[in-house]
């Protein structure tokens, strides 16, 4: 579609939004049901182990919310530029917007928004996202894109990332990205592994797999950071570059995976040293405390006893005497 008398052709507008989408979404709302659900427990809990037990699981929620929500993000890597370009192909017509990349494990997102909104008679206000997941084929979003005429300067960053294109961001981001998201879910299964062994509970080893829960993190973080020591073609528009630099996903799973260090060193630190104050933050001292209040008399048979005793009568003791 191009431009015919002065008229311009219609074009979408954003499909999707590039920090929160459908599925990230989805994410947050089932991690949030799971913990409302955990503390409609808390009333039925006593003393102390109520503000432990709610720390835990806030916690632990927290850490696997993150792990899977940022699967999904689209601001692992994010650029910002400021540019007078051109707007519809075979148009003269020159538009000032801002222009962003937004890199994220499942493909990116190209902004162009208008500065002001409304210029050449047009809201400029959009937001394409072209996929590069196992299931999807950039190459053919990049030429429904063609087809659809969306603005020059999205199209341009776009083709930056195609298989034709001699600059090969898209081989380096695909590989990068699909590792990085390997280790999330590893991660995320480790995650789950240590919510079990601190249920049955076997504190210690719990402590080792948050650890190897942080280090998969730490891994992913350093299998996306690899594309950047690789050569990058500069994206121009005129005499500005638009730069990216690390997003907000990549710096919180950076935060998680050393919250994961922290709480694994924590817990393993408290086994060898002191552990009846882990003991106590699990909630395991309670529990036997409350088996001995209930066992306030032990009846034994007579024939175990002293031969002071009456062989005719079973005798009670006290469970301290035992």
């Amino acid at each position: 579609m191009t431009l015919f008398d002065d008229v311009y052709p219609f074009y979408l507008l954003q499909r999707k939004v590039f920090v929160f989408d459908v599925s990230t979404i989805i994410v947050i709302v089932v991690f949030l049901t799971f913990a409302c659900s955990f503390l409609l427990i808390i009333p039925g809990i006593r003393g102390r182990a109520r503000l432990y037990w709610t720390f835990r699981v806030l916690l632990s929620l927290t850490m696997g919310v993150v792990i899977v929500a940022v699967q999904f993000t689209g601001d692992w890597e994010t650029g910002w530029v400021k540019a007078n370009t051109s707007y519809k192909s075979f148009s003269h017509a020159l538009v000032n917007a801002d222009i962003g990349l937004h890199v994220g494990l499942a493909g990116v997102n190209v902004t162009l928004r208008g500065n002001p909104l409304n210029q050449v008679n047009e809201t400029i206000d959009y937001n394409e996202h072209f996929a590069w997941s196992f299931d999807a084929d950039y190459d053919h979003s990049y030429s429904e894109g063609l087809e659809r005429g969306l603005p020059t300067p999205i199209l341009y960053v776009a083709e930056k990332f195609t298989m034709q294109s001699p600059c090969s961001m898209q081989r380096q981001y695909r590989i990068s990205s699909h590792y990085a998201s390997a280790t999330l879910w590893v991660a995320f299964c480790t995650w789950l592994i240590s919510n079990m062994l601190f249920s049955m509970p076997v504190l210690v080893y719990g402590g080792y797999m948050l650890l190897v829960t942080g280090a998969f993190m730490i891994f992913s973080l350093l299998s996306f950071s690899t594309v950047r020591n690789s050569l990058m073609c500069p994206i121009q528009f005129g005499t500005a570059i638009l730069r990216t630099g690390y997003g907000g996903s990549f710096w919180l799973t950076l935060v998680i995976g050393l919250l994961c260090f922290v709480a694994g060193i924590s817990v393993v630190a408290l086994h060898y040293f002191n552990l009846d104050l882990l003991k106590t933050f699990f909630d395991l001292h309670e529990d036997k405390a409350e088996e001995y209040q209930e066992m306030t008399e032990v009846y034994v048979n007579p024939h175990f006893v002293s031969k002071g005793l009456s062989p005719s009568q079973p005798s009670k003791l006290n469970p301290n005497g035992i």
